[in-house]
């Protein structure tokens, strides 16, 4: 039996109740409201961060950065507390069920604050390169990493969802043409139509609820690729976790990562010329021109960055974009552009370990780009150094003091 309550129009409950929904809607309509709720919560989010964490200067810097106009964007943009951040993701005991950070990272991106979820995306690539470089040396008894996991699952529900079961494709102009231009707008009627031709970049991705270890790799991918797709508002020193990572889980130190800096004429800024007269002295050239970079993968002050990992191609394609976009974007720092051409070419030194096509090709079009664009960058500032040595530079003039009589 169904009950319907009808009210009279004049009646006090039916004009209090339209009062409370005229309030919420303004409410909702009104941009200060909002702003000031979303300040709100990302105060709150911090709040609770600096009473997980138990420094008490990182809670003092941390409170600062809460009482700023932005708090989350302040928050994404601070390098110590992205460093005190990773201290403790980083821990042996990290990752585990009951981290409280690592639940603090999935509550904080269930928020609708896009920079709140921008500020967990941050550590996307900590996240992933700690949690399958633990994996792939784990043994029986090791720690459970469902706090990580869960994180990663939260990642991959939000792109589920976003993508309503739909795959991601690209659409292939018909390369029977010189150019887009050249395509007839009509064809004649006897004329077959060209068959359009369709990549498929990822398939439909299925609802997960545990990460299984044939899933693993796409459900990383996908965060990943979140990842990329805000990756114009990631820190340098994110993207810079990346590269590091991404060298680590190749795990190639053979002399071939280097076979496209061997030239005669050319010296591109830290792969100098190598002259390669046997193997030992090949190998003794590539760990030189390692060192001139100043990114050894191993270095003191950049701690663990995991091991040699299977890297599936669901996985390695969203780990290669944003590679690109760390070797060529030009508003990136310096070292963000070195540490990924040691890691792409660490990549395509794997990829032709293991003969996957797909991977050479990428990663080898990777390493001529960002050659090409070293050796443009280089030229450019010798042009420029040579004009500036060229210029007559304008004798003073003497100064002539006038006395008064």
């Amino acid at each position: 039996m169904e009950f319907q309550v009808k009210q009279v129009s004049g009646s006090p409950s039916s004009s209090s109740s339209a009062d409370r929904n005229g309030n919420s809607n303004s409410n909702s309509q009104d941009p200060m409201h909002s702003w000031w709720e979303s300040i709100s919560k990302a105060r709150a989010r911090i709040h609770v961060l600096s009473s997980i964490l138990p420094s008490p200067s990182l809670s003092q810097s941390l409170s600062s950065l809460a009482d700023s106009d932005r708090p989350a964007r302040s928050l994404l943009q601070s390098p110590d507390a992205y460093d005190a951040l990773s201290f403790f993701l980083s821990s042996p005991d990290s990752g585990s069920g009951p981290d409280p950070l690592c639940q603090w990272l999935y509550e904080t991106f269930q928020s609708s604050d896009p920079d709140l979820r921008l500020v967990v995306l941050s550590f996307v690539p900590l996240i992933s390169g700690i949690y399958l470089s633990r994996v792939a040396t784990a043994d029986s008894h090791a720690a459970s990493l469902a706090g990580f996991e869960a994180v990663l699952l939260a990642i991959y529900a939000s792109e589920l969802k976003a993508r309503a079961g739909k795959p991601l494709s690209i659409s292939i102009p018909d390369l029977s043409q010189p150019s887009l231009y050249h395509t007839p707008r009509s064809k004649p009627s006897s004329v077959a139509p060209a068959r359009q031709s369709v990549g498929l970049v990822s398939p439909p991705l299925e609802p997960q609820t545990e990460v299984k270890s044939t899933k693993r790799a796409c459900i990383v991918g996908v965060a990943l690729d979140c990842y990329y797709k805000q990756i114009s508002q990631m820190p340098s020193w994110s993207k810079l976790d990346l590269c590091e990572f991404a060298a680590a889980w190749a795990g190639q130190n053979c002399p071939c990562k280097a076979e496209f800096d061997v030239d005669e004429h050319a010296e591109i800024d830290g792969f100098s010329e190598v002259r390669v007269l046997d193997e030992g002295d090949e190998i003794e050239g590539c760990v030189e021109e390692m060192g001139k970079l100043g990114i050894a993968e191993n270095s003191s002050n950049s701690g663990f960055k995991g091991g040699r990992i299977p890297l599936p191609w669901e996985l390695l394609q969203p780990t290669l974009r944003i590679i690109g976009h760390c070797l060529l974007a030009p508003l990136n720092s310096q070292d963000v552009k070195d540490a990924a051409s040691v890691a792409v070419r660490c990549l395509y030194a794997r990829a032709s370990h293991d003969l996957v096509p797909q991977a050479i090709l990428a990663t080898r079009s990777l390493v001529q780009l960002d050659k090409r664009t070293r050796e443009a960058a280089q030229a450019a500032a010798a042009a420029n150094a040579a004009s500036n040595s060229n210029t007559p530079s304008k004798a003073k003039k003497p100064e002539i003091l006038l006395a008064s009589k």
